[in-house]
């Protein structure tokens, strides 16, 4: 079970806001960034990944097997599901994001769609076979305009952005990768963090092919390394998933608006009943307050919006999230025992 946030000192946040920006940072890096000892951030580091309050992973691209659909799913639950529904939604590997929410809806998913693959059974016979399901709603994923989050710069100062690894441009063709690729990718899949020596002993080929691969892929975007960390762990209150409905001439003009808010970590364009999703994270419901009467107030083209709150993320980056393992595993058992 994930400890108290409050149990966090200041240290503690900065070292995950570190391993935020670059979860393959060493040590020692990290140390010189923070101005104190090797030893005491890898003790802190390791403390704060056996609570479950960070993970980090070594990602493919998207689109490395080729085009996709993404879409975002709503649904309701039946009383009392919501946990179990989610945690056999997470069991799903064309599921990329699972969060439980407030609002009109019980939980939001994301469904990561090959093209070649039948959508119909992807979306509506798999998710009628979840028990505790009711009604759904899929919304098509248009074009994403934003997806990243600075949490490093409240904790850490502008020292942190050059500690930080570049963004890549994704520049490979379908089927760049080969085999031993998706054998680096697969080995550091659960820990990013993995050793070169480790993969390569894991996967029979020297330290040196381990390291030249995973840079080769992490240099043509081909690969990512994400870390994971739950955003009240850094001292953010408010997750928030908005649906905009925004004039359509304007709404290019409405979500590069958005993009440049700090707090704004994802606006995507969407074909169903709102023009656009926002994820806002956010320190306050002050700040929160602030963004919705100023902010979205300001912004010309916005009709009106609905929103609703991240109460449990579940998964992410196609991962459980740590913090969450324990509650639905829980939920799960539960279920098995009745």
């Amino acid at each position: 079970m994930m400890p108290p946030m409050d149990d966090l000192d200041d240290l503690d946040r900065k070292i995950l806001a570190a391993l935020h920006v670059n979860g393959r940072a060493s040590w020692t890096d990290i140390a010189q960034l923070l101005g104190t000892s090797t030893t005491t951030v890898a003790r802190r580091a390791q403390s704060l990944f056996a609570a479950g309050l960070a993970r980090v992973a070594v990602l493919p691209h998207l689109e490395h097997d080729g085009p996709i659909h993404v879409f975002i799913v709503r649904l309701t639950c039946a009383p009392g599901s919501q946990l179990k529904v989610a945690g056999l939604l997470a069991r799903n590997p064309d599921i990329r994001y699972v969060t439980i929410v407030t609002g009109g809806y019980d939980i939001v998913f994301e469904l990561v769609a090959p093209k070649h693959r039948d959508l119909y059974s992807m979306l509506v016979q798999f998710v009628e076979t979840i028990p505790g399901t009711q009604q759904s709603n899929a919304d098509l994923v248009l074009h994403t305009y934003k997806v990243s989050y600075d949490w490093s710069v409240p904790l850490l100062g502008e020292r942190a952005v050059p500690f930080a690894a570049p963004p890549r441009v994704h520049a490979c063709e379908r089927g760049h990768l080969d085999d031993l690729d998706r054998e680096v990718l697969a080995a550091m899949r659960e820990d990013g963090r993995a050793s070169f020596q480790s993969v390569g002993r894991r996967l029979g080929i020297s330290e040196s092919t381990a390291r030249r691969r995973l840079e080769a892929m992490l240099e043509r975007g081909c690969a990512t390394v994400a870390t994971f960390i739950p955003a009240a762990a850094l001292g953010y209150e408010a997750e928030i998933l908005f649906w905009l409905s925004v004039e359509p001439s304007m709404q290019d003009s409405v979500a590069e608006r958005l993009s440049n808010e700090r707090g704004v970590r994802m606006i995507a364009s969407m074909l169903g009943q709102a023009s656009l999703m926002c994820e806002v994270i956010v320190p306050t419901t002050a700040d929160l307050h602030h963004f919705t009467s100023r902010t979205l107030a300001s912004v010309p083209g916005i009709q009106s919006w609905t929103a609703g709150v991240q109460v449990l993320t579940v998964k992410r980056g196609f991962l459980m999230v740590p913090w969450a393992e324990d509650r639905v595993a829980a939920a799960l058992t539960q279920e098995l025992t009745l």
